[in-house]
């Protein structure tokens, strides 16, 4: 049945992003037909940050030809066949709104190619993240850093890579999973509380900066995030599953939605508009 009264999903990929290896633009948008969501913002991965890999690290089979001398370097992304399928899309799903965007990954690190994509692709959501930290001369995506370092030191190393993210980037509109670490967390549940002074830092700076935060629902982002970004000065939040295949749409939104109007967020005028403060 339909699920009414759901906000727009503004992260999914599809067969776009190098990494979904499941995803279908297509089916996204039938599945979003029949959940009766109003709107989605297919934002593909643009991550220009090679990987080195930590020890003993598995990959999928469909990733190894990316993979030279320990170094995983993500692929571009298609963009004219990107647009190609979002036209046909939203050619044959009229009543559905469906806004172009990207996942920029560590765009601070890459200002110019991050800007000249950004000026072709003419995106209408986007995004910014962290998905790796510096290890020497290279980075490794955050959960292989879990073996090497304390959890506590990944998580506030973390959140220390996001602030120069948001000092060092200013060409994005939202800030995507802030929680990022919490999916890979060892040992019992992630407690976001540890690690308030550092959080409290991240939203400051993001609010000043007049950006808005995502609740990614992959990991449920914890209420207290929510209370300290209003306290820290946050006006706007996204919902996002962060889906990587047509299954994953909107999964777990009703509980966001929730969570987010207790915390003081409203919808906006428009279906795929921020939720205000």
């Amino acid at each position: 049945m339909p699920y009414p009264g759901l906000p727009a999903d503004s992260h999914v990929h599809s067969q776009w992003s190098w990494d979904a290896l499941a995803g279908s633009m297509e089916a996204t948008c039938e599945r979003a037909v029949r959940l009766g969501l109003p709107a989605l913002a297919f934002t593909e991965h643009a991550d220009f940050t090679p990987w080195v890999l930590g020890p003993g690290e598995r990959l999928p089979d469909a990733w190894l030809p990316l993979v030279r001398e320990g170094v995983l370097t993500p692929p571009e992304l298609d963009l004219d066949g990107y647009r190609a399928c979002l036209a046909r899309c939203r050619e044959r799903f009229p009543r559905l709104t469906i806004l172009s965007g990207v996942e920029l990954s560590e765009p601070h690190h890459h200002a110019g190619r991050s800007s000249r994509l950004l000026r072709s692709g003419r995106f209408e959501r986007v995004l910014a993240s962290v998905h790796s930290l510096p290890v020497g001369g290279g980075f490794t995506e955050v959960s292989a850093l879990y073996g090497e370092r304390p959890a506590s030191a990944v998580v506030r190393d973390y959140l220390a890579e996001t602030l120069r993210l948001i000092e060092g980037f200013d060409d994005f509109e939202v800030l995507a999973h802030l929680d990022y670490p919490a999916r890979s967390w060892p040992g019992q549940a992630f407690a976001a509380a540890a690690f308030e002074e550092e959080f409290r830092e991240v939203l400051r700076a993001l609010a000043r900066a007049g950006k808005a935060l995502e609740v990614n629902t992959r990991v449920p982002l914890g209420p207290g995030v929510l209370r300290w970004w209003r306290e820290e000065g946050g006006r706007a939040v996204t919902f996002a599953s962060d889906a990587h295949e047509p299954e994953r749409l909107a999964h777990g939104f009703g509980v966001a939605a929730a969570m987010a109007e207790s915390a003081g967020f409203r919808p906006g005028a428009h279906a795929w508009d921020f939720w205000l403060a």
